[in-house]
């Protein structure tokens, strides 16, 4: 298959959202309970498509494309914040326009704090949690390489110009390099050929907080305060033990707020987790939402 042929791989009809003027792009597959599966960055629905294609026959699976990803909008800096609170907002407006009711969040990456804090902000509409190597709290380190988007010019010369985030999450951030196939690759990389198509990229890493007076510093701090409401929500981490970011660190971070969560170690998987064992990760993914139906 060639790297033209990704599309092959994301056979779902596409679907809009209008949030605050921007387009933003959703899969809505299937009937059923309702899963919310949330990406993260450098990544867009298409991350998805596995799990999608898996469990379209038993319920219905919502999966946005965050404002700037993916098939949404990718707005100038000076018409959309890119910060983690209006991801949040753009996220409980797409619950409300849905009414989407007992929700099971499915997340990876940023989509943990962004579907952790639609959670926190909506406690009603969710019921149950499955999260793959993320956070919903602040975090002790950041890796050197995320660090270095922080440079003033640098971060835009590399991220937006050299398109070096995206080309190194290929190359890294899956061990099983056969499956980064031409067209897994073109598929990941698809929505971001540009450097203003690229804008989203660049602006989640910047929107880590390094110190307490970033913005994003009290939208993180009130996130991990509100975890606790969800101790006794039934719970799976599932996580990729070889992840250089969210390394098992985070996992243990989790289980603090967490302790009643089932996990289950991946040793061999990295942060592309879906990548490099979807063949795993949904079986177990649907053994525990059997289980666990009310």
């Amino acid at each position: 298959m060639s790297s033209n042929d990704w599309r092959s791989l994301y056979p779902f009809d596409s679907h809009w959202f209008t949030v605050g003027g921007h387009r933003m792009h959703y899969l809505d597959e299937g009937e059923g309970p309702v899963l919310l599966l949330v990406h993260g960055n450098p990544t867009w629905s298409f991350y998805w498509r596995e799990v999608v294609k898996a469990l379209r026959g038993e319920y219905r699976l919502i999966v946005p494309d965050h404002i700037g990803c993916g098939l949404s909008d990718k707005p100038p800096i000076d018409q959309y914040s890119y910060r983690l609170a209006d991801r949040i907002d753009d996220l409980n407006r797409l619950i409300d326009e849905l009414d989407l009711r007992q929700v099971t969040l499915v997340a990876h990456d940023w989509g943990g704090a962004i579907g952790m804090g639609a959670a926190v902000a909506q406690p009603q509409r969710f019921t149950r949690f499955a999260l793959m190597n993320t956070a919903a709290f602040r975090a002790e380190r950041c890796p050197w390489r995320i660090r270095l988007c922080h440079v003033p010019g640098l971060g835009a010369l590399g991220v937006q110009g050299m398109n070096l985030f995206i080309k190194a999450a290929i190359r890294m951030a899956a061990e099983r390099k056969e499956r980064m196939t031409p067209a897994v690759r073109a598929g990941l990389s698809a929505p971001y050929d540009s450097w203003a198509n690229r804008i989203a990229v660049l602006r989640f890493a910047l929107d880590i907080p390094l110190k307490p007076s970033h913005p994003t510093f009290q939208t993180l701090t009130d996130i991990e305060n509100g975890l606790g409401q969800f101790a006794d929500h039934p719970v799976l981490l599932l996580w990729g033990m070889k992840d250089w970011c969210f390394t098992p660190q985070f996992l243990d971070r989790f289980l603090e707020y967490l302790p009643n969560a089932e996990v289950e170690r991946l040793a061999d998987a990295g942060h592309y987790i879906v990548e490099d064992a979807h063949e795993r990760v949904v079986p177990l993914l649907e053994d525990f939402l059997k289980r666990t139906q009310s």
